[in-house]
């Protein structure tokens, strides 16, 4: 139980130490937040100064996944950086700043980076 605590103490920290990073070198744009789970993965733009979401995507919708595919791999995470991309270009949404929470920039965080920036998002 104690590993336990220490791992979700530490996931927390990094997760403090990122986020005030973005933050700090945002100069003003809004955040894209990536939080990944084992069968789904959310992205959402967040406007710090304003303290709301202003357009978020996940594999959770009924439009990015056709049936019999699965929200947890690099294909349906690309989806919903497009996803969340198009979005934000329809709401006037150009630069954003990067959150990839306490996780890696590696496999599905990376897919959602990479899908975001090739519909258009500047970061």
């Amino acid at each position: 139980m104690k590993t336990l605590k220490r791992i979700s103490v530490r996931r927390k920290r990094r997760t403090h130490r990122v986020r005030n990073g973005v933050r700090r070198s945002a100069n003003g744009r809004p955040r894209l937040s990536v939080f990944r789970s084992n069968k789904h993965i959310y992205a959402q733009i967040i406007d710090d100064q304003a303290g709301h979401t202003v357009v978020s995507a996940n594999t959770r919708e009924a439009n990015v996944l056709s049936k019999g595919e699965t929200g947890g791999n690099t294909a349906a995470a690309a989806k919903v950086g497009q996803l969340v991309a198009e979005r934000a270009l329809e709401k006037g949404i150009k630069q954003v700043t990067f959150d990839r929470g306490p996780y890696q920039f590696h496999g599905r965080v990376s897919a959602v980076a990479n899908a975001a920036r090739s519909a258009g998002l500047d970061f």
